[in-house]
């Protein structure tokens, strides 16, 4: 069969759906490999991307008209030709027949019959999670943590994420620039990213002059630090340590920056299948650790200086739902002599701030900034 963009979309979303495979991952490789043009490349990223996002509404568009679950493969092509109808909007002769013809010979007559209806016959959705395509738990999340504005945070995130470039030319969403910013390096200190891969945050507060040290317990996303911190000419020492066991003296650094593993519920937009991985239960598990993380690292914080925590999710159980460290007090948007305001798009949440994903057209993030009592 010759490559198209479809066929190309469509050894991606097996890979991702029956192998586990990362979008984020297997898709760029597979584009890499391709004689695509431009215009295709971008038409299967958007396939890709939006069937794995909207895979549950893609199944119940088509299961109005299966009335057996059909072979892995053919659920997979399935979901492409839903979504191209659905979401896409794409013509529907070209989006029946050109999936049709990535169909076996087997199964061809039954994927036409099922496009074939799936186009004459609008969806009428029987919940909020299916049209928005979240697992229950999701949804209930939301609901419960951001009230009526839960539909508005969840719809944007399945929209493509927009992409924000610094001066220096890392791509970084703006949300993440704002952390780094918020954190108020200044000449002359010496402050620590305590989970700082792929150094995103770490080699934007290196531009500030201070003395930026780099940590991540993961050596591969240790080495990325190291790796993007020489692509832009800054000096940075990066340790590979567990950041609930530190390898630091007490009370050594300036500042501390604890950007926490997460559930990273606050990002779904740019991580296609990251949805339909995480759990509840996983939430639960990174909390705990996170209370483990900030405690360690609040020895490191010298008397008079600051620790900054902050998660992409929008969970309270994850940020406020913390004790504040024993010995800290916390800083309120305005900031202080020593900490920059933070701006108008951060909401107050509990003692800390967040932004919503539809709140900047930026991932979801809550910020606490808090200051070791001398």
């Amino acid at each position: 069969m010759a490559e198209s963009a479809r066929s190309v979309a469509l050894s991606a979303l097996q890979r991702i759906e029956h192998e586990g495979a990362y979008a984020n991952l297997v898709l760029p490789a597979m584009l890499s490999r391709s004689s695509l043009s431009d215009v295709d490349r971008r038409f299967v990223t958007e396939l890709v991307y939006g069937t794995t996002r909207m895979r549950r509404a893609c199944d119940a568009i088509v299961d109005r008209f299966v009335m057996n679950e059909p072979d892995a493969a053919t659920r997979s092509l399935l979901r492409l030709g839903a979504y191209q109808l659905e979401f896409a909007k794409v013509a529907p002769h070209a989006a029946v027949s050109a999936t049709v013809d990535l169909a076996s010979r087997k199964t061809r007559g039954f994927v036409n019959a099922v496009l074939r209806k799936v186009a004459a016959n609008p969806m009428s959705w029987g919940s909020d999670a299916i049209r928005l395509s979240y697992p229950d738990w999701i949804v209930r999340t939301f609901t419960e943590e951001c009230g009526a504005e839960a539909t508005a945070a969840l719809d944007r995130m399945n929209l493509a994420a927009s992409v924000t470039t610094r001066d220096d030319g890392y791509v970084q969403d703006e949300s993440s620039q704002w952390v780094a910013a918020a954190v108020g390096a200044r000449e002359g200190e010496v402050v620590l990213d305590a989970c700082a891969g792929p150094g995103g945050k770490t080699t934007a507060m290196a531009t500030s002059g201070a003395s930026i040290i780099g940590a991540d317990r993961q050596l591969t996303r240790a080495g990325l630090v190291a790796k993007n911190a020489q692509r832009l000419s800054h000096r940075v020492p990066v340790v590979a340590c567990d950041a609930t066991a530190p390898a630091f003296a007490d009370g050594v650094f300036d500042r501390v920056l604890v950007d926490a593993p997460c559930s990273g519920l606050g990002a779904l937009r740019r991580r296609a299948d990251a949805r339909w991985r995480i759990t509840e239960s996983d939430v639960h598990d990174l909390a705990r650790l996170q209370s483990a993380i900030l405690t360690a690292t609040s020895r490191l914080v010298r008397p008079g200086g600051v620790l900054v925590y902050s998660v992409c999710t929008i969970t309270a159980i994850e940020s406020i739902g913390h004790a504040i460290p024993d010995g800290f007090e916390t800083v309120t948007r305005a900031g202080d002599e020593r900490l920059p305001p933070l701006g108008d798009a951060w909401r107050d949440f509990g003692h800390g701030h967040r932004l919503l994903p539809h709140d900047a057209d930026t991932d979801g993030m809550v910020i606490i900034r808090y200051r070791r009592m001398p």
